[in-house]
């Protein structure tokens, strides 16, 4: 599952008890995606162990009420990672309100009930949350998640037109909720510009935004963006305006773009303090010699080539689980997975 579906965290500076508050996410509405979040639980408490920094909790209950697709339809907006900033929650529907707007085609896999709940596990300031509908006629479209429609970083929301439900009332709500609205750049893609169906065929909203060492910001985006003349003429309008957003970087991802996912997959950001920082586990922190190993491990265990017969050869499953039991053990995380505890 992308590590974008894994989890919801909340940083230090956001939560009542001081500590970085994580939630795994249910991911109920895709069976194979539900059996999941135990063991995402278990690799996070493994990362982040220390309980004076860190708390962790359970996945919300096992159902389409509480439907959580984790990091995927939540941002948070802030002045800098390290100060208190405003956590916008975006969900599919109600799923105790029948007769608020929902989508008819294609399901709404997160629901404001789950939100509510994350929020509250997190010990979030009520002056500090934002909810924000996702628009049934897009969720209709194709925009299975929020990060498809929108996607936030640091002071920068960058949305399309489209995306909302009530968008300008939310996003007063937000101006007021961040503070100072100088500093807040909502940067809204009209559909005259970037059509709904183009934004999802290139995933121009499923990018990474990044704050540079110099402050600048840089979309790293897939190379179907460059190759559409709508959206390509756009980014290259955007990095010329007067906002944080100053760069555009291309990269081809075809293999995750092909599979549902692209830069967006990888959207799990957990913000630390230095002291913070200090307390997770040493031995999951990418470096060369940790880059080498992996590539090593990936080499000695991946097939180069899978067909459905192989699914029914219970050496495939002897494979993937002693492939599994030594990554563990090279990332220091310990025993994660149900069979090593079986």
């Amino acid at each position: 599952m992308w590590t974008a579906n894994a989890a919801t965290i909340s940083p230090s500076a956001d939560t009542h008890d001081g500590k970085v508050h994580f939630t795994p996410a249910n991911l109920t509405n895709k069976f194979h995606r539900s059996l999941e979040p135990v063991t995402t639980g278990r690799i996070l408490q493994a990362m982040f162990r220390d309980p004076a920094h860190f708390a962790h909790h359970t996945h919300l209950p096992d159902n389409d009420h509480f439907g959580d697709e984790g990091a995927a339809n939540h941002t948070r907006l802030c002045s800098a990672y390290g100060k208190r900033g405003v956590e916008l929650f975006v969900f599919g529907r109600y799923a105790f309100d029948s007769s608020q707007p929902a989508p008819k085609r294609f399901p709404a896999r997160h629901t404001l009930e789950a939100c509510e709940a994350v929020a509250r596990l997190h010990g979030l300031n009520d002056e500090h949350v934002v909810y924000m509908q996702q628009n049934p006629d897009v969720i209709d479209q194709g925009v299975f998640h929020n990060d498809v429609i929108a996607v936030g970083n640091q002071n920068v929301l960058f949305y399309h037109q489209q995306a909302f439900v009530d968008t300008q009332n939310k996003l007063n709500e937000l101006r007021r909720k961040f503070g100072n609205e100088t500093d807040l750049h909502l940067i809204e893609v009209k559909d005259s510009d970037v059509s709904v169906s183009e934004a999802i065929k290139t995933y121009l909203f499923n990018t990474q935004v990044i704050t540079l060492p110099s402050g600048e910001m840089a979309i790293i985006a897939p190379t179907e963006c460059q190759e559409s003349h709508a959206v390509s003429s756009y980014l290259a309008a955007l990095v010329q305006q007067h906002t944080p957003i100053r760069h555009v970087h291309y990269y081809d991802v075809k293999q995750s773009m092909r599979n549902g996912g692209g830069p967006a997959c990888l959207r799990l950001r957990v913000a630390l303090s230095e002291q913070e920082k200090q307390a997770v586990n040493p031995n999951v922190l990418m470096n060369d010699a940790l880059f080498s190993t992996l590539n090593q491990w990936v080499d000695k265990h991946y097939r180069d080539q899978i067909s459905e017969a192989d699914l029914a050869d219970p050496q495939l499953l002897d494979e993937s689980r002693s492939a599994l039991d030594e990554l563990t053990q090279i990332l220091g995380l310990g025993s994660v997975y149900q069979f090593q505890q079986d």
